[in-house]
Protein backbone atom coordinates (compact mmCIF):
# COMPACT_ATOMS: atom_id res chain seq x y z
CA UNK A 1 0.00 0.00 0.00
CA UNK A 2 1.48 3.55 -0.73
CA UNK A 3 2.56 5.55 1.78
CA UNK A 4 -0.30 8.84 1.89
CA UNK A 5 1.46 12.18 2.17
CA UNK A 6 -1.28 15.19 3.18
CA UNK A 7 -0.67 18.30 1.10
CA UNK A 8 -1.70 21.59 2.59
CA UNK A 9 -1.61 25.16 0.95
CA UNK A 10 -3.21 27.82 2.20
CA UNK A 11 -5.64 29.63 0.35
CA UNK A 12 -4.24 32.78 0.24
CA UNK A 13 -3.76 34.31 -3.69
CA UNK A 14 -3.12 31.36 -5.63
CA UNK A 15 0.78 31.18 -5.28
CA UNK A 16 1.14 28.59 -1.89
CA UNK A 17 -1.42 26.49 -4.49
CA UNK A 18 0.64 26.50 -7.59
CA UNK A 19 3.83 26.03 -5.88
CA UNK A 20 2.79 23.07 -4.01
CA UNK A 21 1.98 21.19 -7.78
CA UNK A 22 5.82 20.25 -8.17
CA UNK A 23 5.57 18.58 -4.91
CA UNK A 24 2.77 16.79 -5.55
CA UNK A 25 4.00 16.00 -9.15
CA UNK A 26 7.49 14.60 -7.30
CA UNK A 27 5.40 12.52 -4.38
CA UNK A 28 3.56 10.69 -7.19
CA UNK A 29 6.81 9.97 -9.31
CA UNK A 30 8.42 8.43 -6.02
CA UNK A 31 5.44 6.29 -5.55
CA UNK A 32 3.88 8.35 -2.74
CA UNK A 33 0.36 8.76 -2.92
CA UNK A 34 -0.53 12.66 -2.08
CA UNK A 35 -4.25 13.71 -0.39
CA UNK A 36 -4.67 17.52 -0.87
CA UNK A 37 -6.28 19.76 1.59
CA UNK A 38 -7.44 23.37 1.38
CA UNK A 39 -10.34 25.52 0.59
CA UNK A 40 -11.57 28.20 -1.17
CA UNK A 41 -9.98 28.98 -4.75
CA UNK A 42 -6.46 27.11 -3.50
CA UNK A 43 -8.84 23.71 -3.10
CA UNK A 44 -10.37 24.70 -6.81
CA UNK A 45 -7.16 25.05 -8.61
CA UNK A 46 -5.90 21.70 -7.33
CA UNK A 47 -8.79 19.77 -8.27
CA UNK A 48 -8.61 21.18 -11.55
CA UNK A 49 -5.14 19.76 -12.00
CA UNK A 50 -5.19 16.61 -10.23
CA UNK A 51 -8.76 15.44 -11.00
CA UNK A 52 -7.84 11.88 -9.82
CA UNK A 53 -6.37 12.40 -6.13
CA UNK A 54 -8.40 12.62 -3.16
CA UNK A 55 -9.37 15.85 -1.55
CA UNK A 56 -10.23 17.07 1.37
CA UNK A 57 -11.82 20.99 2.37
CA UNK A 58 -10.24 22.58 5.50
CA UNK A 59 -11.64 25.09 7.63
CA UNK A 60 -11.28 28.70 5.45
CA UNK A 61 -8.77 31.81 6.84
CA UNK A 62 -11.16 34.22 5.85
CA UNK A 63 -8.52 36.84 5.90
CA UNK A 64 -9.08 39.68 3.81
CA UNK A 65 -6.68 42.69 3.07
CA UNK A 66 -7.51 46.58 3.91
CA UNK A 67 -8.87 48.62 1.28
CA UNK A 68 -6.29 51.21 2.44
CA UNK A 69 -2.52 50.52 2.45
CA UNK A 70 -2.57 52.38 5.67
CA UNK A 71 -5.01 50.32 7.26
CA UNK A 72 -3.24 47.13 6.16
CA UNK A 73 -1.56 46.18 9.96
CA UNK A 74 -4.47 46.84 11.59
CA UNK A 75 -7.07 45.24 9.82
CA UNK A 76 -4.69 42.22 10.09
CA UNK A 77 -4.70 42.38 14.08
CA UNK A 78 -8.41 42.61 14.01
CA UNK A 79 -8.66 38.92 11.80
CA UNK A 80 -6.37 38.15 13.86
CA UNK A 81 -9.11 35.77 16.51
CA UNK A 82 -11.19 34.73 13.64
CA UNK A 83 -7.88 33.48 12.36
CA UNK A 84 -6.62 31.80 15.26
CA UNK A 85 -10.11 30.10 15.98
CA UNK A 86 -9.51 28.80 11.95
CA UNK A 87 -6.19 27.34 13.32
CA UNK A 88 -7.70 25.80 16.47
CA UNK A 89 -10.65 23.86 14.11
CA UNK A 90 -8.23 23.01 11.74
CA UNK A 91 -6.11 21.65 14.29
CA UNK A 92 -8.97 19.17 15.15
CA UNK A 93 -9.46 18.45 11.66
CA UNK A 94 -6.36 17.16 10.88
CA UNK A 95 -6.34 14.66 13.95
CA UNK A 96 -9.06 13.44 12.28
CA UNK A 97 -7.87 13.24 8.91
CA UNK A 98 -4.85 11.69 10.20
CA UNK A 99 -6.51 8.37 11.91
CA UNK A 100 -9.42 7.98 9.24
CA UNK A 101 -6.93 8.69 6.52
CA UNK A 102 -3.85 6.46 7.90
CA UNK A 103 -1.18 9.96 6.84
CA UNK A 104 2.04 8.69 6.85
CA UNK A 105 2.99 12.27 6.44
CA UNK A 106 2.32 16.31 6.28
CA UNK A 107 3.16 18.98 4.18
CA UNK A 108 1.97 22.27 5.11
CA UNK A 109 2.44 25.58 3.10
CA UNK A 110 1.93 28.05 5.05
CA UNK A 111 -1.02 26.42 7.12
CA UNK A 112 0.12 27.23 10.96
CA UNK A 113 -2.30 23.75 12.27
CA UNK A 114 -1.64 21.18 9.59
CA UNK A 115 1.18 19.00 11.90
CA UNK A 116 0.59 15.93 13.45
CA UNK A 117 2.76 14.37 16.38
CA UNK A 118 1.77 10.97 14.28
CA UNK A 119 3.08 11.82 11.29
CA UNK A 120 6.27 13.54 10.21
CA UNK A 121 5.20 17.13 9.58
CA UNK A 122 6.88 19.59 7.21
CA UNK A 123 6.19 23.76 7.16
CA UNK A 124 7.28 25.26 3.89
CA UNK A 125 7.54 28.52 4.01
CA UNK A 126 9.96 31.36 2.19
CA UNK A 127 9.83 33.94 5.26
CA UNK A 128 11.70 33.39 8.05
CA UNK A 129 11.27 36.82 8.41
CA UNK A 130 8.27 37.73 8.05
CA UNK A 131 7.92 41.32 7.78
CA UNK A 132 5.36 44.04 9.55
CA UNK A 133 7.40 47.09 9.62
CA UNK A 134 8.24 48.19 13.23
CA UNK A 135 6.71 45.00 14.39
CA UNK A 136 9.08 42.72 12.33
CA UNK A 137 10.86 41.39 15.51
CA UNK A 138 7.68 40.34 17.24
CA UNK A 139 5.72 38.76 13.91
CA UNK A 140 8.90 36.69 12.80
CA UNK A 141 9.36 35.49 16.82
CA UNK A 142 5.38 34.81 16.35
CA UNK A 143 5.61 32.65 13.43
CA UNK A 144 9.23 30.82 14.69
CA UNK A 145 7.67 29.98 18.03
CA UNK A 146 4.34 28.12 15.89
CA UNK A 147 6.65 26.95 13.11
CA UNK A 148 8.68 24.84 15.72
CA UNK A 149 6.08 22.40 16.18
CA UNK A 150 6.65 20.97 12.79
CA UNK A 151 9.42 18.59 11.90
CA UNK A 152 11.60 20.46 9.91
CA UNK A 153 11.08 23.51 7.62
CA UNK A 154 11.62 23.83 3.93
CA UNK A 155 12.60 26.94 2.43
CA UNK A 156 12.26 27.53 -1.18
CA UNK A 157 15.32 29.00 -2.00
CA UNK A 158 18.87 29.00 -2.27
CA UNK A 159 20.82 29.47 0.91
CA UNK A 160 24.05 31.21 -1.09
CA UNK A 161 24.39 35.20 -1.10
CA UNK A 162 22.78 35.19 -4.27
CA UNK A 163 19.05 34.08 -4.27
CA UNK A 164 15.59 35.27 -4.67
CA UNK A 165 14.04 35.64 -1.32
CA UNK A 166 17.03 37.91 0.03
CA UNK A 167 16.40 38.61 4.06
CA UNK A 168 12.87 36.89 3.91
CA UNK A 169 14.11 33.32 3.74
CA UNK A 170 17.76 33.89 5.10
CA UNK A 171 18.09 34.62 9.05
CA UNK A 172 20.63 32.80 11.90
CA UNK A 173 17.77 33.45 14.08
CA UNK A 174 15.95 29.95 13.29
CA UNK A 175 16.03 27.23 15.81
CA UNK A 176 14.10 24.89 13.75
CA UNK A 177 15.87 21.99 10.88
CA UNK A 178 15.89 24.02 7.80
CA UNK A 179 16.57 22.78 4.18
CA UNK A 180 17.13 25.00 1.20
CA UNK A 181 15.01 23.11 -1.37
CA UNK A 182 15.88 25.23 -4.25
CA UNK A 183 13.24 27.35 -6.27
CA UNK A 184 9.61 25.46 -6.62
CA UNK A 185 7.75 26.53 -10.09
CA UNK A 186 5.07 24.06 -12.12
CA UNK A 187 6.42 25.38 -15.10
CA UNK A 188 9.69 24.58 -18.02
CA UNK A 189 11.22 27.01 -19.82
CA UNK A 190 10.48 26.54 -24.07
CA UNK A 191 11.64 28.75 -26.79
CA UNK A 192 8.85 29.89 -28.84
CA UNK A 193 7.84 33.04 -30.72
CA UNK A 194 6.19 35.94 -28.79
CA UNK A 195 2.78 36.50 -29.46
CA UNK A 196 1.78 38.47 -26.77
CA UNK A 197 3.56 42.46 -25.80
CA UNK A 198 1.74 41.74 -22.23
CA UNK A 199 0.79 39.29 -19.81
CA UNK A 200 -1.13 40.18 -16.90
CA UNK A 201 -1.59 37.72 -14.02
CA UNK A 202 -3.69 39.00 -10.95
CA UNK A 203 -4.57 36.84 -7.63
CA UNK A 204 -4.68 37.22 -3.92
CA UNK A 205 -7.40 38.53 -1.34
CA UNK A 206 -9.76 40.67 -2.02
CA UNK A 207 -10.73 43.48 -2.56
CA UNK A 208 -7.14 44.76 -3.38
CA UNK A 209 -7.27 42.29 -6.17
CA UNK A 210 -10.35 43.89 -7.87
CA UNK A 211 -8.80 47.08 -7.25
CA UNK A 212 -5.58 45.99 -9.31
CA UNK A 213 -7.90 44.71 -12.16
CA UNK A 214 -10.14 47.61 -12.49
CA UNK A 215 -6.71 49.89 -12.41
CA UNK A 216 -4.93 47.79 -14.93
CA UNK A 217 -7.71 47.18 -17.29
CA UNK A 218 -8.29 50.86 -17.51
CA UNK A 219 -5.03 51.22 -18.18
CA UNK A 220 -4.14 48.77 -20.96
CA UNK A 221 -7.13 49.32 -22.77
CA UNK A 222 -5.51 52.22 -24.12
CA UNK A 223 -2.35 50.08 -25.25
CA UNK A 224 -1.84 49.58 -28.92
CA UNK A 225 -0.04 45.85 -28.58
CA UNK A 226 -1.86 42.76 -27.11
CA UNK A 227 -2.71 41.89 -24.18
CA UNK A 228 -3.70 38.57 -22.56
CA UNK A 229 -5.37 39.55 -18.83
CA UNK A 230 -5.84 36.63 -16.43
CA UNK A 231 -7.62 37.97 -13.76
CA UNK A 232 -6.89 34.51 -11.15
CA UNK A 233 -10.44 33.52 -10.94
CA UNK A 234 -11.08 30.67 -9.99
CA UNK A 235 -14.81 29.20 -11.19
CA UNK A 236 -16.26 26.24 -12.29
CA UNK A 237 -16.00 27.01 -15.99
CA UNK A 238 -13.24 28.99 -17.81
CA UNK A 239 -14.11 32.10 -19.69
CA UNK A 240 -12.80 34.09 -22.34
CA UNK A 241 -13.75 37.44 -23.71
CA UNK A 242 -12.67 39.43 -26.78
CA UNK A 243 -12.06 43.47 -25.38
CA UNK A 244 -10.54 45.66 -27.78
CA UNK A 245 -6.78 44.87 -27.78
CA UNK A 246 -7.15 42.09 -25.09
CA UNK A 247 -8.07 38.70 -24.31
CA UNK A 248 -9.27 37.99 -20.82
CA UNK A 249 -9.38 35.00 -18.66
CA UNK A 250 -10.73 34.46 -15.46
CA UNK A 251 -8.32 31.70 -15.13
CA UNK A 252 -5.58 29.78 -16.81
CA UNK A 253 -4.68 26.23 -15.29
CA UNK A 254 -0.95 25.17 -16.18
CA UNK A 255 -0.31 23.63 -19.61
CA UNK A 256 -2.03 27.22 -21.11
CA UNK A 257 -0.46 29.45 -18.78
CA UNK A 258 2.81 28.26 -19.33
CA UNK A 259 2.26 28.25 -22.96
CA UNK A 260 1.39 32.31 -22.62
CA UNK A 261 4.09 32.98 -20.38
CA UNK A 262 6.53 31.66 -22.82
CA UNK A 263 4.93 33.41 -25.91
CA UNK A 264 4.88 37.04 -23.51
CA UNK A 265 7.15 39.47 -23.78
CA UNK A 266 6.32 41.11 -20.88
CA UNK A 267 4.72 40.26 -17.36
CA UNK A 268 2.64 42.51 -15.10
CA UNK A 269 1.67 40.77 -11.92
CA UNK A 270 1.89 41.12 -8.02
CA UNK A 271 5.56 40.71 -6.45
CA UNK A 272 3.99 37.33 -4.78
CA UNK A 273 6.89 34.84 -4.14
CA UNK A 274 5.50 31.92 -6.45
CA UNK A 275 5.13 34.59 -9.09
CA UNK A 276 8.62 35.89 -8.99
CA UNK A 277 10.17 31.96 -8.96
CA UNK A 278 7.78 30.88 -11.96
CA UNK A 279 8.99 34.05 -13.87
CA UNK A 280 12.73 33.35 -13.30
CA UNK A 281 12.35 29.89 -14.05
CA UNK A 282 10.96 31.19 -17.42
CA UNK A 283 13.56 33.94 -17.62
CA UNK A 284 10.84 36.78 -18.28
CA UNK A 285 10.97 40.85 -18.11
CA UNK A 286 8.33 41.58 -15.24
CA UNK A 287 6.82 44.80 -13.98
CA UNK A 288 5.69 44.21 -10.71
CA UNK A 289 2.96 46.02 -8.72
CA UNK A 290 2.96 45.14 -4.93
CA UNK A 291 -0.17 44.14 -2.95
CA UNK A 292 -0.53 47.97 -1.25
CA UNK A 293 0.48 47.19 2.44
CA UNK A 294 1.95 43.86 2.17
CA UNK A 295 5.57 44.10 3.67
CA UNK A 296 6.73 40.99 2.14
CA UNK A 297 5.69 41.82 -1.65
CA UNK A 298 6.88 45.62 -1.13
CA UNK A 299 10.78 44.68 0.14
CA UNK A 300 10.57 41.63 -2.75
CA UNK A 301 9.61 44.29 -5.55
CA UNK A 302 11.89 47.03 -4.48
CA UNK A 303 15.38 44.07 -3.90
CA UNK A 304 14.31 43.21 -7.30
CA UNK A 305 13.98 46.66 -8.43
CA UNK A 306 17.16 47.70 -6.72
CA UNK A 307 19.19 44.72 -8.23
CA UNK A 308 18.02 46.19 -11.99
CA UNK A 309 16.28 43.43 -12.62
CA UNK A 310 12.51 44.47 -12.85
CA UNK A 311 10.79 47.40 -12.67
CA UNK A 312 8.16 48.07 -9.93
CA UNK A 313 5.75 50.60 -8.96
CA UNK A 314 3.12 51.40 -6.34
CA UNK A 315 -0.83 50.43 -7.37
CA UNK A 316 -1.76 53.81 -8.24
CA UNK A 317 1.31 54.66 -9.67
CA UNK A 318 0.90 52.47 -13.11
CA UNK A 319 0.16 54.12 -16.33
CA UNK A 320 0.66 52.48 -19.33
CA UNK A 321 3.46 54.89 -20.02
CA UNK A 322 5.30 52.84 -17.49
CA UNK A 323 5.03 48.89 -19.84
CA UNK A 324 8.23 51.37 -21.60
CA UNK A 325 10.30 51.81 -18.57
CA UNK A 326 9.93 48.22 -17.83
CA UNK A 327 12.49 46.70 -21.22
CA UNK A 328 14.93 48.82 -19.62
CA UNK A 329 15.07 45.82 -16.96
CA UNK A 330 17.13 42.66 -17.55
CA UNK A 331 14.73 40.61 -16.28
CA UNK A 332 14.48 37.83 -14.08
CA UNK A 333 16.78 34.73 -14.49
CA UNK A 334 17.03 31.11 -13.53
CA UNK A 335 18.29 29.38 -10.76
CA UNK A 336 19.73 26.28 -12.27
CA UNK A 337 19.05 24.11 -9.17
CA UNK A 338 17.64 20.42 -9.11
CA UNK A 339 15.50 19.84 -5.95
CA UNK A 340 16.06 16.01 -4.92
CA UNK A 341 12.91 15.33 -4.14
CA UNK A 342 13.82 11.80 -3.17
CA UNK A 343 16.09 12.75 -0.48
CA UNK A 344 13.53 15.01 0.73
CA UNK A 345 10.92 12.62 1.25
CA UNK A 346 12.77 10.57 2.63
CA UNK A 347 11.47 11.97 5.99
CA UNK A 348 8.20 10.19 5.44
Amino acid sequence: MKKRILVAPLNWGLGHATRCIPIIRALINEGLLPIIASDGAALTLLQKEFPTLSFIELPAYHVTYAKNKKNFKLKLIKDAPKLLKAIKAERKAIKNIVKTHCISGIISDNRYGVYSEKAPSVFITHQLNVLSGNTTWLSTKIHQKITKKFDVCWVPDVEDDINLSGKLGHTDSIKMPTKYIGPLSRFKRKSTKTHNQILVLISGPEPQRTQLEERLFSELKKHPGKVVFVKGVMEKEQTIEASGNMMVYNFMTTELLEKTINESELVISRSGYTTIMDLAKLNKKALFIPTPGQFEQEYLAKRLTKLNLVLSCNQNDFTSEKIKEADQFSGLKAFEYEVNFQELFGLF
